[in-house]
């Protein structure tokens, strides 16, 4: 008796499986690595164009999560009519 395996479904074009996002330190971490490795130039075009599109994807994962970050902060630095502090609940 033989099993069929259903095979995984691809990704859309243009797109890779993702994990869970990394932090915003994860992220910039690798930017950094991404960048060194595109200014060596010693790369083929399509591993350029891969790091190029991982690098675009971390930043903006570390933009919004900066923008989650900026948000929670004013919130929080939030005053009311009565002088009191503004605290809303956290969705992170």
């Amino acid at each position: 008796m033989s099993a069929v395996h259903a095979a995984a479904p691809e990704p859309p074009a243009g797109e890779e499986a993702r994990g869970p996002e990394p932090s915003f330190e994860e992220a910039t971490r690798r930017l950094s690595q991404i960048v060194a490795e595109l200014e060596g130039g010693d790369l083929p075009l399509d591993r350029s164009l891969a790091l190029f599109e991982e690098g675009v994807r971390l930043a903006r994962a570390a933009e919004e999560r900066l923008d989650r970050a900026e948000r929670r902060v004013e919130e929080l630095l939030g005053i009311d009519a009565q002088g009191k502090p503004v605290v809303k609940d956290f969705e992170g």
